[in-house]
């Protein structure tokens, strides 16, 4: 079996490849169950333990597994880590352990452009990140990878990160970080969050027509990112309709609010990608994309990385 690291992960999924590779398990489908959740009790604050499983009906078998520690922020180490383990589906035999960390934030990211693929303005050249971890670098990354992104704006709570990761960026971009987020949202043709706020940062009254939103952060109820009036405002699709059920706090919180309904989502991504539901109405729409992570993100990452790494 082999073992894969993190940057030959990074070397082995270029932005596009790795986007059309999970738009075409979206479109193809794989079974993809539901992940297991469990709370860990620590002696420093809750933590969290993701087991993530897919498999292709004729072909690949993966798993990954994630540890999700917020409090590992105060000891400067990545609040998430993990591994996928991936086995060729002949006959359910190991083929590799590869890094789970630079797996997931990848395909994090590129799950993301493939909504905004389909779902933001082919002109948006202005985009903002809220949030200032492991996934904003990525997020910049890839949006920029299918949209003409030429400026870029930076939020977050610590100031002071947002002007390191602007000026890691700054000759590829237009790349400042900003102060006041209202106004940032307002100038922005793409608002990508990932953050771990359990309090809304976007505000629906902040966004202009046109904008598109995409919500990675909140991957449990009792977490948002924004308030009720980006949905009610905005036209909201999901990754999966199940993830989205189960564990998309800005769609509940919105719905214990009473604001939205589960029914008011247009589509799901395969559904977009199929052909099965339109995208955006219209020019000046409102876009909502609310991704929680699909474990067919995972194993079609992994699957690109094996693949690359065995014909080189």
């Amino acid at each position: 079996m082999r073992i894969v690291s993190a940057e030959e992960v990074a070397h082995s999924l270029p932005w596009v490849a790795l986007v059309e590779r999970i738009g075409r398990c979206f479109r193809d489908g794989v079974e993809a169950p539901p992940r297991h959740h469990h709370a860990m009790h620590r002696h420093d604050g809750e933590a969290t333990m993701l087991l993530m499983p897919a498999w292709e009906a004729r072909g690949y078998i993966g798993m990954k597994m994630v540890n999700v520690f917020p409090q590992n922020a105060e000891h400067g180490l990545p609040a998430i880590s993990g591994v996928y383990l991936l086995c060729e589906g002949e006959h359910g035999q190991p083929l590799a352990c590869i890094e789970g960390s630079e797996l997931t934030r990848r395909r994090t990211a590129a799950a993301s452009a493939l909504a905004a693929w389909e779902l933001a303005r082919e002109d948006a050249e202005t985009l903002l990140v809220v949030g200032t971890g492991k996934l904003a670098p990525m997020l910049i990354e890839a949006h920029a990878a299918v949209r003409p992104i030429r400026r870029v704006r930076i939020w977050g709570r610590n100031g002071a990160k947002a002007t390191r990761l602007a000026a890691d960026y700054a000759e590829s971009f237009d790349c400042a970080a900003v102060e006041n987020l209202g106004r940032a949202v307002g100038e922005a043709d793409i608002v990508s969050c990932a953050t771990l706020s359990s309090e809304p940062l976007v505000r629906g009254e902040w966004l202009r027509p046109g904008t598109h939103l995409d919500l990675v952060g909140a991957f449990r109820p009792t977490m948002r990112e924004s308030d009720a009036a980006c949905l009610t405002r905005g036209e909201v699709f999901v990754d999966t309709y199940a993830g989205a059920r189960g564990e998309a706090g800005d769609i509940h919180q919105a719905i214990d609010e009473g604001a939205f309904r589960f029914e008011q989502v247009r589509a799901e991504l395969a559904e977009l990608l199929r052909g099965e539901h339109a995208g955006r109405s219209s020019d000046e729409a409102i876009t909502v994309f609310k991704s929680v992570g699909a474990s067919l993100e995972d194993l079609a990452a992994a699957i690109e990385v094996w693949e690359r790494l065995e014909s080189a």
